[in-house]
């Protein structure tokens, strides 16, 4: 195996008030010093981004913000997604609530990488605590995307950097499960017929660093194309639980006022479901981002 280069770093000017602590090599960092309730001033702004390249997820520890500040924050860096299937805030369309009172949340019960099944999936998302259980459990974990392929091999680096893949919104939501109600039924249609199965390279160049990363998942890749269909099954389990790699992600575990702000380009996440029957509720603002393209683009 090829030794593991992470992701190029990105120094902050010498003046920054901001104070990030490094999680892992690979992926994640703490970052003390700002209030998410009060708006960003142009250098915090360009700080928290150039962090997010550095470290690609970045959590915010005792933060008092409401979903309409989570949203303003969230708008520093891009367009806001609209959730074509879960609820949202009420007066804030742009959060989404995950609750396990309301919601089958099993589709965050695995791998992935959030709305791949778009053909321009999520830049990224800022999460939130609003309801932890109090028994504990329910951590999130982040893998790294860069670090995951940093860490094959040339000659399967060669294999796979020509390769696209299939993403399918069924593969996490399901009508037995989103379309039990005549309403659910109704929204799930439509959600389908706006959304059919896309490709996506099975290597993305991350378009402000130019790093490669691995860019599949359990929650929505289906398949590799233009491959054998048993072959495409092999490789795909291979790269799915390769990206996982416990050197390539961390663990975090929820307190009340965290926040955690990350790059869906590049990473993927899993929230554990330890904890039931308890309930657990988060809110998550999702961030607009563009097409995906691999290693064999061409410019021009």
């Amino acid at each position: 195996m090829a030794s593991t280069a992470f992701a190029p770093s990105f120094p902050l000017p010498a003046n920054t008030e901001l104070k990030a602590t490094p999680l892992s090599p690979a992926i994640g960092a703490i970052v003390e010093s700002v209030d998410l309730s009060h708006p960003l001033s142009p250098s915090q702004k360009n700080n928290i981004h150039q962090l997010l390249l550095r470290h690609q997820v970045l959590f915010f520890r005792k933060q008092t913000i409401s979903p309409a500040q989570q949203r303003d924050f969230a708008r520093n860096f891009g367009k806001l997604h609209l959730h074509p299937i879960f609820p949202t805030v009420p007066d804030v369309p742009e959060a989404i609530v995950l609750d396990t009172a309301k919601n089958d949340l099993r589709d965050n019960a695995l791998w992935h990488t959030d709305v791949t099944f778009q053909q321009e999936p999520p830049m990224g998302a800022v999460l939130t605590s609003r309801l932890l259980p109090e028994t504990g459990g329910g951590d999130t974990l982040w893998a790294s995307g860069t670090a995951a392929y940093d860490a094959l091999s040339d000659g399967m680096k060669q294999r796979i950097d020509t390769l696209t893949a299939q993403h399918d919104f069924l593969r996490s939501f399901p009508v037995s499960r989103y379309g039990r109600t005549e309403a659910e039924l109704e929204k799930w249609a439509e959600t389908r017929n706006n959304f059919p199965p896309v490709t996506h390279p099975v290597v993305r160049i991350h378009p402000e660093t130019g790093a490669k990363a691995l860019f599949v998942n359990e929650g929505f890749t289906t398949e590799i194309n233009d491959i054998d269909p048993e072959e495409s099954a092999a490789l795909l389990s291979y790269l799915t639980r390769h990206a996982t790699r416990p050197e390539f992600s961390i663990r975090w575990r929820w307190e009340e006022g965290d926040v955690a702000f990350w790059d869906n380009r590049i990473t993927q996440h899993y929230a554990v479901n330890d904890y039931l029957p308890a309930r657990r509720i988060m809110n998550r603002v999702t961030i607009i981002g563009d097409r995906p393209y691999g290693p064999t683009r061409q410019e021009g």
